[in-house]
């Protein structure tokens, strides 16, 4: 049966209607019709689209139903990462945030932000592409997340098709997927009726619904949703403040908080955050605090990023949710560094929306200094995802058999001596990679997703080929034979094949991701990251001193000293030639040797507005030739990078008579 014109138009003007009633529910929250008549609506629609299937195109609102079931969930990933955000917990800390966006963008007055609920949900990204929703994207570990596509097009408040035609040709948005407080009671209401498990909070509902390989599953669940950022966008021009970005947001069609104010000075963001406080039960979903956002686009480019989050950004949570139990035992826990951490066993505690039966003591000094014993009554603090921690003892009701709890001194795991330096918190297993615990934590790093990204070695095949002795160290997964995984209980032929294939595939690597396999303390993603920029390859990073290692960004004395001790241990850099020997490579940095150091023990400072580039690009570009960038003029400045619009660091530089490089004699010192 073919359309007929009049049948076409028919379609359009429900599919119109329907959007406007979606528009106006979600974005506006001003319905003009019942339900009843929305639902006539829609099934009107399906119906003239089960007679005219050629009809149905991707963004009909009758797509949200769901699709078939996936087998996995693809992986994406994201043009722009997507960062978290520090977090401050007091006034103190959040003018201290306040004084360094002043600081580094040179301005006394105060200073315009954005500030909005921070909404405890799954943070995502929707990739819309001429208007058209193509792609969702969870947000994974900041660089890679997964396609989640099928499920976030079931939820209603998320538009298929953006409003209006002034969008870019490209925009990724970025949001929250929550699920609000009523919907979530009624969930574990019908779950509770049908003698099912119920979800503990709706931030936990709102993660497992949208990871559902069923869509019809997360099409079934009470999701909300709003925008709160941009992410890559191309082939347009946006507004150049972040709080008129949110406007166009809605002009398009996406839902944003209706409590999004722009205020200027920290004194007002303190109100704002007292006045959410008191609101905070009231609001129909669950936050978590509030967050300010510098509210200038310009500014935001100016205060760039460190490590992984944003310099014009911060959290400011709610105060932690408290508890009292009591502690059953402390228990030693061995890290994969040989850190011995104290942790205590609870009374089980419902807090912060989970039961939480363990909590950290965080060391020996903190043990002792808060005299933590077994059989005390404490409080239990749990804010956010932070982990469970014990706050304090309530002596008074401290019973006379409590014991206390020392170092230990040997290790619980490879009973090897326990060592705690004068200078350190930690006390450390010695044992070394012959410690089981280590072992077995090292391999499970080194085969992370974020590392060596090894799929199907998970923890318990780890445990396996430990337990059975059949590898001693991660060189040894490389030399794994089918039939030594088959014969492994509850392995077999077609599990040892994919396990070999997958670690025959994590050989073709990254140097910033081999880094970070390495397990070097306090060496990061990030750090790793900058490591293998600015040294290219291992044998150069291999022979650095830490003078040289502290040029790199980021990289302090601290970090700068593990570095040195893990390369001078002999048997890691026979581990790592032994790794190169069994085909792990990755694609050398393009770093000509002649330039990588000729600014080597310098000192440059930047100040003012770069036309060519962002401050925070210029900063990577001298670090790369081996200077060393500070945040302020003294004596031993080499020179002054002045852009347009300098503050006091160029008067200051004038006066001691450090030499001022503009931006064309600072392009030519680049340049070489």
């Amino acid at each position: 049966m073919t359309a007929s014109a009049a049948i076409q138009e028919k379609i359009r003007e429900i599919r119109d209607t329907i959007n406007e009633h979606n528009y106006l529910y979600y974005v506006k929250d001003a319905p003009i019709i019942p339900d009843a008549e929305y639902d006539r609506l829609f099934y009107e629609l399906q119906q003239l689209e089960k007679n005219y299937p050629e009809l149905i195109t991707p963004d009909s609102p009758t797509q949200r139903v769901g699709g078939e079931p996936l087998e996995t969930f693809g992986q994406v990933k994201h043009a722009i990462p997507m960062l978290s955000l520090d977090n401050v917990f007091d006034d103190e800390s959040l003018e201290a945030f306040d004084e360094r966006v002043r600081k580094r963008l040179e301005i006394e007055d105060q200073i315009a932000y954005t500030c909005e609920p921070k909404l405890d949900g799954v943070a995502i990204s929707l990739l819309y592409e001429d208007g058209l929703l193509v792609r969702a994207a969870t947000r994974g570990d900041g660089i890679t997340g997964e396609d989640v596509t099928q499920n976030i097009k079931t939820i209603s408040a998320i538009p298929l098709h953006l409003r209006q035609s002034d969008y870019p040709k490209l925009i990724e948005i970025r949001g929250e997927i929550y699920m609000p407080k009523a919907g979530f009671e009624k969930l574990n209401q019908r779950a509770l009726e049908k003698k099912e498990k119920t979800f503990v909070n709706p931030r936990n509902a709102a993660a497992g619904s949208i990871r559902q390989l069923d869509s019809k599953i997360t099409a079934s669940r009470p999701l909300a949703f709003y925008a709160y950022a941009v992410g890559e966008c191309k082939n347009g021009v946006l507004p150049k403040t972040h709080h008129a970005i949110l406007e166009k947001f809605q002009h398009w069609g996406l839902p944003v908080s209706s409590e999004i104010a722009v205020i200027k000075g920290i004194d007002a963001c303190k109100k704002y955050y007292d006045q959410i406080s008191k609101k905070r039960d009231a609001l129909p979903y669950e936050i978590d605090g509030v967050v300010y956002k510098v509210n200038s686009l310009q500014q935001q480019a100016e205060l760039g990023f460190v490590s992984r989050a944003p310099r014009w950004a911060i959290a400011h949570k709610f105060p932690a949710q408290e508890k009292l139990s009591t502690i059953r035992a402390i228990e030693y826990q061995v890290g994969r560094t040989g850190a011995v951490t104290p942790v205590a066993r609870l009374e089980p505690t419902f807090v912060g929306g989970v039961t939480v039966s363990n909590a950290t003591l965080h060391n020996f000094d903190e043990l002792q200094r808060k005299d933590v014993r077994v059989g005390d009554t404490v409080i239990i603090r749990r804010a956010g995802d932070v982990i469970p921690e014990v706050v304090s003892v309530i002596k008074e009701k401290r019973p006379k058999s409590a014991r206390k709890i020392g170092i230990p001194e040997h290790c619980p795991v490879c009973k090897a001596d326990v060592v705690k330096a004068e200078n350190e918190a930690v006390a450390r297993c010695m044992g070394g990679l012959y410690c089981q615990a280590q072992l077995r934590e090292s391999i499970k790093h080194f085969a992370s997703r974020r590392a060596m990204d090894i799929d199907g070695l998970g923890d318990k095949l780890v445990d396996l080929l430990v337990d059975e002795a059949v590898i001693k160290d991660v060189t040894g997964l490389y030399d794994l034979k089918q039939e030594m995984v088959a014969d492994l209980p509850r392995m077999g032929l077609k599990s040892a094949e994919n396990l070999l294939s997958s670690i025959e595939k994590s050989k073709q690597t990254t140097l910033p991701r081999f880094l970070y396999a390495l397990g070097i303390r306090e060496v990061g993603e990030a750090t790793a990251r900058n490591l293998a920029k600015h040294f290219g390859d291992i044998p150069a990073l291999i022979k650095a001193d830490e003078a040289t290692l502290q040029m790199v960004s980021d990289v302090g004395p601290i970090v700068a000293a593990h570095v040195v001790g893990f390369f001078h241990q002999s048997h890691n850099v026979e581990l790592i030639d032994q790794l190169q020997k069994q085909g792990i490579t990755w694609p050398q940095e393009e770093m000509p040797a002649a330039q990588s150091q000729t600014l080597a023990g310098k000192t440059y400072v930047i100040t003012g507005t770069l036309t060519s580039m962002t401050r925070d690009a210029a900063k990577e570009a001298l670090q790369a030739l081996g200077a060393k960038v500070s945040g302020s003029v003294s004596a031993k400045t080499t020179a002054v990078v002045a852009g347009d619009n300098p503050g006091s660091k160029l008067a200051k530089a004038e006066s001691l008579g450090v030499a001022v490089l503009d931006e064309a004699a600072f392009l030519k010192l680049l340049s070489g």
